[in-house]
């Protein structure tokens, strides 16, 4: 008897003592967090913020809390790879992120040799998804199906136009203009210039004046707001009139800020705006109650971790693998940006892009609103 009751102690104790060493479920957020594209780590860093505070007061996932750390991959796959390798250091089991194709790419490597699921609010480059791999998933959709939305955009109304496609060299920024102009050529339509710039890169006078020499009258850009805001601001000093139409790259107010008035009129997609999903609208007054707009893919950061806590309560458990399982095997799950199966892929199964163009909004300042 003294036996059991000395064991029981022991166990008892061995539990209280080993608590916080299982208590917390490790949840990484890779992103961009300083450095140009920072505005997107925000997003990504705040959704995931909420979403991990929302879960924890609702008991968790699977009886453990949700710890947010965060890594820094400034949308350099070199240190994507290095924030990879600490997270799995670190014991995380989950990834929300990359915000970049061109990291997300290596990083997600990384993470299935060490057991980890990455879910990618923002990666839209297919081959994300097309390795074949057990831990790669996306909450947004794919760089082939907003190239033809976009393609089919500029056949329909671009059908006279003189089209410039530039892209940004990135797996993002040339794989989404490559789907564009694939999607136009098959309707028809053939650039009068095919042109790579160097991300990073401040002076497009070059560019611009190659353009206007062609008589472009609509140029496509595939890459982020920095750069496509530093074109249209130098398109409109150099007297190119062109209408310049972009992907989800660029769903940033920043964009204004960078561009200034040549933001006018600028098209652009992306899916509908998710801050009027109804679901959304409890965390959509979260955010905006502590002084941050939900814009862009704050809220496809929320749905990830939504995502990776249903489908582990689905499975029964926080094991990686038998998430991943269940992510394919036991949707669809609802989440603030609606509703989100996966396929074998890990691509969610409803992909959707529609038209936006950036104009002053009811308060007088420069947005996006999507065309009617």
């Amino acid at each position: 008897m003294k036996k059991s009751l000395l064991s029981a102690v022991a166990l008892t104790a061995m539990v209280a003592f080993s608590g916080t060493a299982w208590a917390d479920l490790l949840v990484g957020v890779g992103g961009p967090m300083t450095g140009p594209n920072a505005a997107f780590g925000a997003q990504l860093q705040k959704g995931a913020e909420q979403a991990a505070a929302d879960i924890n007061a609702a008991g968790g996932i699977n009886g453990e809390q949700v710890k947010i750390v965060l890594g820094d991959d400034v949308s350099d796959a070199k240190q994507g790879v290095s924030v990879a390798n600490k997270f799995a250091a670190d014991g995380v089991k989950f990834v929300v992120g990359h915000f970049n194709s061109g990291v997300s790419i290596p990083a997600s490597e990384v993470y299935a040799e060490n057991g980890i699921l990455e879910v990618t609010p923002a990666a839209t480059n297919p081959v994300f998804t097309e390795r074949g791999m057990w831990n790669t998933f996306r909450v947004c959709g794919r760089d082939d199906q907003q190239g033809a939305v976009a393609g089919k955009y500029i056949a329909d109304n671009f059908k006279d136009g003189k089209v410039a496609v530039v892209h940004d060299k990135t797996p993002y920024g040339q794989g989404l203009a490559d789907e564009t102009k694939k999607a136009m050529n098959g309707l028809g339509i053939t650039e009068v210039m095919y042109e790579g710039i160097t991300a990073g890169d401040k002076d497009y006078s070059a560019l611009i004046s190659k353009m206007k020499e062609a008589g472009v009258t609509l140029v496509y850009f595939g890459g982020l707001h920095t750069e496509a805001g530093l074109i249209m601001r130098q398109m409109a000093d150099g007297g190119l009139k062109a209408v310049l139409m972009s992907g989800d790259g660029i769903t940033s107010n920043e964009l204004a800020s960078i561009a200034g008035d040549a933001v006018n009129g600028t098209l652009m997609t992306f899916p509908p705006d998710p801050r009027l999903n109804p679901n959304a609208a409890e965390a959509v007054k979260k955010f905006r109650d502590a002084g941050f707009e939900p814009e862009a893919y704050t809220l496809y950061s929320y749905a990830a971790l939504q995502v990776i806590a249903e489908a582990a309560k689905k499975a029964g458990s926080n094991d990686a693998e038998a998430v991943a399982a269940a992510l394919k095997e036991k949707g669809p799950y609802t989440t603030v940006i609606g509703e989100l199966g996966f396929d074998a892929k890990g691509d969610i199964t409803r992909p959707d892009y529609v038209m936006y163009t950036w104009q002053k909004g009811a308060d007088g300042k420069y947005t996006y609103l999507q065309n009617k």
